[in-house]
């Protein structure tokens, strides 16, 4: 007698997933807010909304992202535990650059297999950074996917909602000539351009992730899998310090991704003006030059497809420059003036001359 086909044979392993629930659920409680209701396990997570009515006017925002070609890093190298803070950091940083304060994240993670090790240590990650940028991790999938994808292959996505007053949002429309930019230091490639990066590295050059580089400090993976910056958390702060007189000196925020600097930038200067970076104010990390050497990349290819050591961008009031730089470098922030906004018609953003050796 033929045995019957299942959910089992058909590489669905239920049991599997179950016993990746139980060991995320330490990481999860950790990420929490007043506000949460009820605990991991249901079919939605439950946010207590009512803190809203202290809004006049409150604005939802919401935002969705994953972590692109990163994983293939983490999966190669068999270390699962930062990706995390590249997924929180795509989406609540995505938020904040409007002032908004993300309130509550939720994740889905699909994989050839469910390895329950594997998905706590993903989900680990993604807990400690939404601690770090202050949302709540409320829910998530884990999806098995056999035959779409390899049993050691997955793919992770999330999405965010964050909240702001209507007559705090900040955008282009506050922007005003003379004002400057500056920029807030990313941690490295962050989890942009890695089809590039990947292609260069491994395509053309050849090298191997345990290879020691010495201008790196480390191994080729060990660079490449570092963490995203995770700005939210300090970036309300920045706001909350200067935006608390009527006056709101700080005009517009920049998460710069997928596009590089000067098109992320763009998004948030009005048609009427345009922006001037000066390049000679800060010296990108190495790994971004051993990219344009190795793969012969051309400058501007370079920063249209990755961060060049800037992550996030404030556009704000010159006599405010100062305190703000200093708020940041008070929460292990290095940050600079990079450029100013001029009245110059076309709403464009152009870097000029030479980054510093």
């Amino acid at each position: 007698m033929s045995q019957g086909a299942s959910y089992a044979a058909a590489g669905v392993d239920i049991e599997a997933g179950d016993r990746a629930v139980e060991l995320m659920k330490e990481w999860v409680a950790k990420a929490t807010r007043p506000e949460v209701v009820g605990g991991l396990g249901g079919f939605a997570g439950l946010f207590d909304a009512s803190a809203l009515t202290s809004y006049q006017r409150p604005l939802l925002a919401t935002s969705t992202d994953g972590i692109g070609t990163k994983v293939q890093i983490a999966q190669r190298m068999d270390k699962h535990d930062t990706i995390g803070f590249d997924l929180v950091g795509m989406v609540v940083d995505d938020l904040v650059v409007c002032g908004a304060e993300p309130l509550f994240m939720t994740d889905y993670i699909c994989t050839g297999k469910v390895v329950p090790e594997t998905i706590a240590q993903i989900v680990k990650g993604i807990a400690e950074a939404c601690v770090e940028a202050g949302t709540a991790l409320v829910g998530g999938e884990t999806a098995e996917h056999p035959g779409l994808l390899e049993p050691d292959e997955y793919d992770v996505a999330g999405a965010s909602t964050g909240v702001v007053e209507a007559a705090e949002v900040l955008g282009a429309e506050r922007v005003r000539p003379g004002d400057v930019v500056v920029a807030m230091a990313s941690s490295g490639l962050h989890s942009n351009g890695y089809s590039l990066v990947r292609h260069v590295f491994f395509d053309r050059a050849k090298w191997a992730l345990d290879r020691e580089v010495p201008e790196l400090g480390g191994t080729l993976g060990e660079t490449l899998l570092t963490p995203t910056r995770v700005y939210a958390k300090h970036c309300l702060e920045l706001i909350q310090a200067l935006n608390g007189a009527d006056d709101r000196p700080l005009h517009a925020m920049s998460h710069i991704t997928g596009g590089g600097f000067a098109a992320n930038l763009a998004r948030v200067i009005p048609a009427e003006l345009s922006v001037r970076i000066d390049r000679s104010t800060w010296t990108p990390a190495p790994i971004f030059g051993l990219v344009g050497l190795l793969g012969d990349v051309e400058l501007l290819e370079l920063e249209k497809t990755l961060n060049m050591g800037a992550g996030m961008v404030a556009v704000l009031a010159p006599e405010v420059a100062d305190q703000a730089i200093a708020e940041l470098a008070a929460r292990d922030i290095p940050a600079w003036v990079c450029g100013e906004v001029l009245a110059t018609p076309g709403g464009a953003v152009t870097l000029e001359g030479s980054y510093a050796k």
